[in-house]
């Protein structure tokens, strides 16, 4: 799964929302998809459920695909605002943030920007 910038930003800022730079950089972008989608919208509802389970890969994944579906990942003012979400989420964390995601199956692309880190278990299981 290749994670948006978004989503990125999202999920980087959850853990440090007592951080007033970070909330208020997230509560700003929460505010765009509102006021552009909808508070009932699929991906609103999708950020308040990776919100309430951050660390759930099927919720991260959710997000991901609304944000794709409705658009979000090409809005410029909404990129605009993660951007600056994840530069407020890298200054307060010591520069870097971490996302840990399972991808299971044969032929998967996982991609990444910046200094990322991608670790490979080859282990299958055998039925014997």
């Amino acid at each position: 799964m290749i994670m948006d910038q978004i989503t990125t930003a999202v999920l980087a800022a959850l853990g440090q929302l007592a951080e007033p730079a970070v909330k208020d950089a997230y509560e700003a972008v929460k505010a765009l998809l509102v006021r552009k989608f909808g508070k009932a919208s699929e991906v609103v509802k999708a950020v308040e459920a990776v919100e309430a389970k951050p660390d759930s890969v099927g919720r991260q994944a959710t997000l991901t695909e609304e944000v794709a579906s409705s658009g979000a990942a090409r809005d410029g003012e909404l990129l605009q605002l993660a951007q600056a979400l994840l530069e407020k989420s890298r200054s307060t964390h010591g520069g870097t943030h971490s996302v840990r995601q399972r991808v299971v199956g044969d032929g998967n692309v996982v991609a990444g920007s910046g200094d990322i880190t991608i670790n490979v278990d080859r282990r299958r299981d055998t039925k014997e």
